[in-house]
């Protein structure tokens, strides 16, 4: 393993025990990869927080869980100052911030949430409780290095900033943002990163819905380690659409970087986008796929509606004042919830607006940093029927839950709402 200066000194322990342990971890996982090499990461995101698997270790003592869980250790490391180099961010959490009764979440769960969220903040991660950390301002640039623990983040961070980064585990996101450093191995590397399939788009490309699709079909149709290329046949999508585009393509596919021509930095045209592979396959997204996707994904029967989740990936502020503009003065019947997630910063931008008081008069509750599938099926529990706007959760809650699962537009989702039933 080639090591800078600076990366010896913290190897050996000049720097704190802390960050020595997670450099050993990013060696070890570097050796395991065949890297011989690290690169300094500029931004991460981290999945802090009190999530239920963490009480099979029986201690609330946090340095105890962060050793175990996160450094892979049976040595207790007391927690020390995170990489000040390295910009670090809470992705998703196991409950809402600041409320935890309307979600049937357990009062001890959200009080340790906000303790371990403490602690770690106390030593330099951000609490942002975001999977959508681009909308709060964490935005690597081209060339610089990430790591994240969001699968549809990945895509975003790769794609649209033309940052280098892969979807690495929880433990090893932990690890480099303690110590700022990385394995330098695939997307870090620039050969790695060209294209090596081509997608042609024939069917609709205009709403968010589109690319929600888009993305599921996409991922399903996907080569394993492919890295697809869209190549013609679509409008032009904005940050929005493409936030669902991706969340869905992780869903259905490992997928960790995905060109446009046109729009994405290393995609100018098709050429560019491909590097040195040709001959690649052609696959085309047709309107009798996005129709078949749909159809998989919400329930055929329709019925009386118990649920709305909106927000997946998490809302920006522009899908929230979309939802206001939606309700136009109605009211969610009396019979249905509506949960609208996003996270702390753009919830509080919500409520400078207006738009909280608006969605709260209607029935709409406004939660931040988590979402029924991180949050577990407890929160969903006696659920008979549920409508989500986001395909991601649709797919995986089919089969976590006991409940007629339904998938639409946010229009479609809210017109539900409003009459108590899904498909009339």
């Amino acid at each position: 393993m080639k090591l800078t200066n600076e990366e010896q000194r913290m190897l050996n322990g000049e720097m704190g025990a802390f960050k020595q342990k997670a450099l050993e971890k990013i060696i070890d996982y570097a050796n395991v990869l065949g890297a011989d090499e690290l690169c300094e990461v500029k931004k991460s995101t981290v999945y802090f927080g009190a999530h239920p698997y963490l009480d099979v270790l029986g201690t609330e003592d946090y340095d105890e869980i962060f050793s175990t869980m996160m450094l892979c250790s049976d040595t207790v490391y007391e927690l020390e100052d995170f990489s000040h180099d390295c910009f670090s961010q809470t992705c998703a959490a196991g409950c809402d911030f600041y409320k935890y009764k309307s979600l049937n979440m357990d009062e001890n769960l959200f009080n340790r949430n906000r303790s371990y969220l403490s602690d770690t903040s106390k030593k330099g991660v951000s609490v942002a409780g975001s999977c959508t950390p681009y909308l709060t301002g964490w935005i690597p640039l081209s060339g610089e290095h990430f790591t994240t623990t969001e699968s549809s983040n990945v895509i975003m961070a790769n794609s649209i900033f033309g940052a280098y980064g892969n979807a690495d585990g929880l433990e090893a996101s932990a690890w480099s943002a303690i110590c700022g450093r990385t394995p330098k191995w695939g997307l870090h590397v620039k050969e790695n990163r060209y294209a090596n399939c081509i997608f042609e788009i024939d069917c609709p490309s205009e709403t968010e819905k589109d690319w929600d699709i888009i993305g599921y079909v996409m991922g399903k149709k996907l080569p394993p380690q492919g890295q697809p290329v869209i190549s013609r046949g679509f409008k032009q999508p904005d940050i929005v659409k493409l936030k669902q585009c991706f969340a869905s393509l992780a869903t259905t596919s490992g997928c960790e970087i995905c060109h446009i021509v046109g729009i994405t930095p290393e995609a100018p045209d098709l050429e560019t986008a491909l590097g040195n592979n040709t001959n690649c396959e052609v696959y085309k997204i047709t309107e009798e796929d996005y129709n078949e996707a749909i159809e998989f994904l919400s329930n055929k029967e329709g019925g009386s509606l118990e649920l709305v989740s909106l927000g997946c990936p998490h809302y920006s502020l522009e899908e929230i004042r979309d939802t206001v503009e939606i309700l136009n003065g109605r009211k969610i019947d009396k019979n249905v919830s509506v949960w609208l997630w996003t996270d702390i910063s753009t919830q509080a931008m919500s409520d400078a607006s207006g738009y909280t008081e608006i969605l709260q008069d209607a029935g709409i509750e406004i939660f931040n940093s988590s979402c029924p599938m991180v949050m577990g099926r407890g929160c969903l529990d006696g659920i008979k029927s549920i409508a989500f706007d986001g395909a991601k959760q649709a797919h995986y809650l089919q089969s976590e839950i006991d409940a007629k699962v339904f998938y639409g537009s946010r229009k479609e989702c809210l017109e539900a709402a409003i009459n108590g039933r899904w498909g009339e």
